[in-house]
């Protein structure tokens, strides 16, 4: 048969051909970069973990429809995992990743909605179990053959994350630093192993990861850890800062019995309220964070924090008083106060007192940004209207109740008016000098001088800054003067109390020196332009020059003829009178 024959030819030729063996495909899971990309670009950017939430459900339905692996049967729903003898791809291992990954997202947002709803707490652990869940599914299937070492070990961190931050949330301390130290170990060797573009991702992780060691560290029992942990608060760890801010307060309540008493100018005083105590043991370590802190924002950020807990603080006191029927606000020596009137007074005290340094930072950061020659006159505005709420401060630092009469506290707060007062009086008279008004500034640099000598006197503490004031003051009053007689400014004479006075154009005083900037601007004081009003004459209408010399004829004989002719016309008429009977005389 030809059928056959033909069938059999091809058979050989088959057979004739080499068979190339097919080397298995190996599985490469770059997990830490893809929920990072996943994270920054679906709403984790701005802590929106709702969107993010979401975006996971998506992906995982899109990668079931595409590994035809859906869970749904007609109208029945019909669970489906990813078994070892799938995973022939990596979709394959996203499933479980994102189904982690939905599962963490879904916790974080609980844990921001407990601060309001205290039942969703619960709901959030239960979420970051289910994610611990999957989080080992994703590791069993890594653990396979077909995957290489970076996917197993990046397996093994994004497994040990999980679950140290499921501990964390629980408070079980030991095993929570067991799992994170782990992760960080482990991401410390993938960024020495990963070429150089590849390492910066790991190593930010493994700094991501510091401050949660440090906090479970301080709660093992490491005292030492505290400082290393207020050290990084300065720094700012982004969102995971949030959560340790929340357990910090949760450590000091534990320890807020031991805070029962405060001791301040020589009185001790009872500390009732609960978060009263919370506040005065986050007050005491306050100036050991600034001190760790790496700039000046940094600090800001810390004392601002610090106010809002003190707000809350006086309020909490202040309700206190409201129930206790004994309390009176009584003007007097301290020992009359009640003691929950003392207490507020004293959290009073710290509130203007870290107020005041708040603003002290905000003017020397002012200064940082400006340089030291402060031209500007919005900058030099600012730094006026800051050392104005420093004074409204200290003036309110005096009429605390309970230390009216108090005179070495008064004396202090003096002290601290006078020199911020010398502050104020420069800049205000570096305004004044940036109108151009000479007078109004040099008098604004005498007083500031004498601000300066009055507070140098009491003052020890700031010492060096009233020193440099002081030089800054002496150059600035003889450039002031130098100008003002530039300008020809008569400093013993009248000048206009509200601004400058008028100058001259330049075509009025050739015989002068002075600088006159205007000069070379677009709009030169050469002359008055319309000139000034003067009064003139009368223009004539038309002027007769030649009536001088001009010879009239004689005109005596016209004269003479009509002269004589008025004679005989009398004589006349006299007759005619006469001799009708009329016009005669009377007799």
């Amino acid at each position: 048969m030809v059928v056959e024959e033909i069938s059999e030819d091809h058979a050989e030729k088959v057979l004739d051909v080499p068979i190339v063996e097919q080397t298995p495909k190996v599985l490469t899971l770059e997990i830490l970069k893809i929920i990072k990309d996943a994270q920054q670009q679906h709403g984790l950017r701005h802590g929106d973990f709702q969107r993010y939430r979401g975006y996971c459900s998506r992906r995982i339905r899109r990668l079931r429809k595409v590994l035809h692996v859906t869970q749904a049967e007609k109208r029945h729903f019909k669970k489906k995992e990813i078994t070892e003898a799938m995973v022939t791809d990596e979709k394959f291992l996203y499933v479980p990743l994102m189904m982690s990954e939905r599962c963490w997202s879904y916790a974080m947002q609980l844990r921001q909605e407990s601060n309001t709803e205290p039942r969703k707490k619960f709901h959030h652990i239960s979420r970051l179990r289910k994610a611990t869940v999957f989080s080992l599914q994703l590791q069993k299937l890594c653990d396979l053959p077909i995957c290489d070492a970076r996917t197993k070990l990046e397996a093994q961190a994004y497994v040990a994350w999980i679950h140290g931050s499921l501990h964390f949330e629980l408070q079980m301390w030991i095993p929570a630093m067991e799992n994170l130290k782990k992760a960080q170990m482990v991401y410390e060797k993938l960024a020495e192993a990963l070429p150089e573009e590849d390492s910066p991702l790991y190593l930010q992780r493994v700094e991501e990861l510091a401050p949660s060691l440090r906090f479970c560290a301080y709660n093992i029992g490491d005292e030492t850890a505290i400082d290393d942990l207020l050290k990084m608060r300065s720094q700012g760890h982004g969102d995971l800062m949030t959560n340790l801010d929340t357990l910090m307060v949760q450590t000091r309540e534990k320890h807020a019995g031991e805070l029962s008493t405060v001791e301040w100018r020589g009185r001790s005083v009872t500390v009732r309220p609960e978060r009263a105590r919370i506040f005065l043991l986050s007050e005491r370590d306050t100036d050991q964070a600034m001190k760790n802190a790496v700039d000046i924002p940094g600090r800001i950020e810390i004392l601002e924090t610090l106010l809002m807990d003190c707000k809350d603080a006086i309020a909490a006191v202040k309700d206190e008083m409201k129930q206790d029927p004994t309390t009176k606000n009584r003007v007097g020596p301290s020992d009359t106060v009640h003691p929950l009137q003392y207490l507020l007074t004293y959290l009073l005290h710290i509130r203007l007192t870290r107020t005041v340094q708040r603003n002290l930072l905000l003017v020397e950061q002012a200064n940082c940004e400006n340089g030291a020659e402060m031209k500007s006159k919005n900058h030099l505005q600012d730094l006026t209207r800051l050392y104005e709420i420093i004074l409204q401060n200290l003036q309110e630092m005096q009429t605390l109740p309970g230390l009216e009469e108090d005179a070495a506290y008064q004396k202090e707060v003096e002290a601290k008016m006078t020199t911020y007062k010398a502050f104020r009086c420069f800049y205000i008279a570096q305004i004044l000098v940036g109108l151009r008004r000479w007078r109004e500034g040099m008098a604004l640099y005498q007083r500031s001088e004498q601000y300066v000598k009055e507070a140098l006197k009491t003052s020890l503490e700031q010492k060096p800054q009233l020193e440099k004031l002081k030089k800054d003051i002496e150059g600035c009053k003889f450039s002031a003067h130098a100008h003002s007689v530039l300008e020809g400014e008569d400093t013993e004479g009248e000048s206009s109390p509200k601004g400058p006075k008028s100058r001259k154009p330049l075509a009025e005083r050739l015989g002068e020196y002075r600088e006159d900037p205007s000069l070379t601007s677009k709009s030169p004081n050469v002359y008055r332009l319309p000139p000034d009003m003067k009064p003139i004459p009368c223009k004539p209408l038309f002027f007769d020059l030649a009536l001088n010399w001009a010879e009239f004829p004689s005109l005596e004989d016209k004269l003479d003829g009509a002269a004589k002719k008025g004679q005989s016309n009398a004589g006349l008429t006299g007759f005619v009178k006469g001799f009708l009977g009329w016009g005669g005389s009377k007799s």
